[in-house]
């Protein structure tokens, strides 16, 4: 392994992930107390969207953002989410909103984690009548995600 980075080079990349990156975890926390200003986006297709997405995120495609992320009041903070950590969908829309002139953040792990971390999950459904309904479905937490027996909303990792 090569120390061709100095520790002043190393704290820099870290700094500079963390104004743009966060977590499952701290944007749930961020939700649940009511932060202002800030807005929960999924990137997703429709069908993804409607197959589950996570509480409190409102759906803004890509293609949708150039005409929808200026109706937010400037100063706005963003937060994108996509499929997971193999997908590159939330960095695209990372790159439109803040070319919109707005902070953003990517929330690392996507779906895939604030779900497998238990976290609350909504999936849209329609009644007989073919009216749209939000249907709760979070799952049990994986245990590779949190610790076995403690609910999610819960988890601390001291990070």
């Amino acid at each position: 392994m090569s120390s061709a980075q100095t520790p002043a080079q190393a704290a820099a990349h870290f700094a500079a992930r963390l104004r743009f990156e966060t977590d499952p975890g701290d944007v749930h926390a961020a939700l649940e107390s009511g932060q202002p200003g800030f807005v929960f986006v999924d990137t997703r297709g429709d069908e993804a969207w409607d197959q589950g997405h996570a509480r409190g995120a409102v759906h803004v495609t890509k293609p949708e953002m150039p005409n929808v992320i200026p109706t937010y009041p400037v100063g706005t903070q963003f937060v994108v989410y996509c499929w997971g950590p193999g997908c590159n969908g939330a960095t695209r829309a990372g790159l439109i909103i803040s070319e919109g002139g707005y902070a953003v953040k990517e929330m690392i792990g996507g779906f895939e984690y604030w779900a497998r971390e238990g976290l609350p999950v909504d999936r849209v459904a329609r009644d007989a009548t073919g009216v749209e309904i939000i249907v709760d479905a979070t799952r049990a937490a994986d245990p590779l995600t949190v610790p076995a027996g403690v609910p999610a909303q819960r988890i601390v990792c001291d990070c």
